[in-house]
């Protein structure tokens, strides 16, 4: 018995597994911990660590380059704190589409799930659908029908806000055209997965805007003509 006890508990992985599943929740509580504390120490000192930065810069690189580092790092700084502006205006935007439309229709749960699908939709362009397989399932267990029609509705009101209100909206808030941020969000989210779509799209927003500067720049030291770039 102690030896059937044993190979199961220990040999078996019962103890062990258990073990390593509590050891890797500790840890994960201790990182989060520790990071946001981190992040709660680097926006209270955020101005005198810019200010020592932007002194080893200028003290250990040249002028001109120093001076292109210090604009790169201010354009990424305004480019992500917009686009997490506009992200957060464009899920306002879809939940608030989404209970206007479920009130009227009469579904049930309209709040919480028009609630629901403005969290997910934080995730660039597909996070809304989270939030709709959840709500579905939801509306499911009380009308099969109403089900039915609220995918429906969430196709319609998807591609809305997917092809028209999150392009113009997020795209505007950090400078990216509409097409960029469709490429962004698809290279991003292939690379890196869902870190990709919100990393993806601010950076490619700052090589855009350095590339259009760089490239403007080039083309009037070259005194290329405009008609040659129509």
């Amino acid at each position: 018995v102690s030896t059937f006890l044993w190979n199961f508990l220990w040999n078996g992985g019962l103890i062990n597994n258990t073990f390593g599943a509590a050891a890797t929740l500790v840890s994960a509580f201790a990182n989060f911990f520790i990071g946001l504390i981190f992040a709660v120490y680097l926006l209270l000192m955020k101005e005198s660590l810019a200010r020592q930065l932007k002194r080893l810069a200028y003290a250990y690189l040249p002028e001109n380059l120093a001076d292109s580092v210090v604009e790169i790092c201010r354009m990424a700084d305004d480019t992500f704190s917009h686009f997490l502006s506009g992200q957060c205006v464009e899920a306002v935007i879809l939940g608030c589409m989404f209970f206007i439309v479920m009130t009227f229709g009469g579904f049930p749960y309209a709040l919480m799930i028009s609630a629901l699908i403005a969290v997910t939709a934080l995730i660039p362009l597909f996070g809304a659908f989270i939030g709709c397989v959840v709500g579905a399932f939801l509306i499911l267990i009380v009308s099969p029908i109403k089900a039915v029609w609220f995918l429906v509705i969430f196709l319609i009101l998807q591609q809305v806000e997917g092809n028209l209100i999150y392009p113009r909206v997020v795209g505007s808030s950090v400078g990216l055209p509409s097409i960029w941020v469709l490429a962004a969000v698809t290279i991003g989210a292939s690379t890196m997965g869902v870190t990709g779509m919100f990393v993806a799209i601010p950076a490619f927003s700052v090589i855009y805007q350095v590339l259009r500067k760089d490239s403007a720049k080039r083309v009037k030291e070259k005194k290329i003509q405009p008609s040659k770039l129509k």
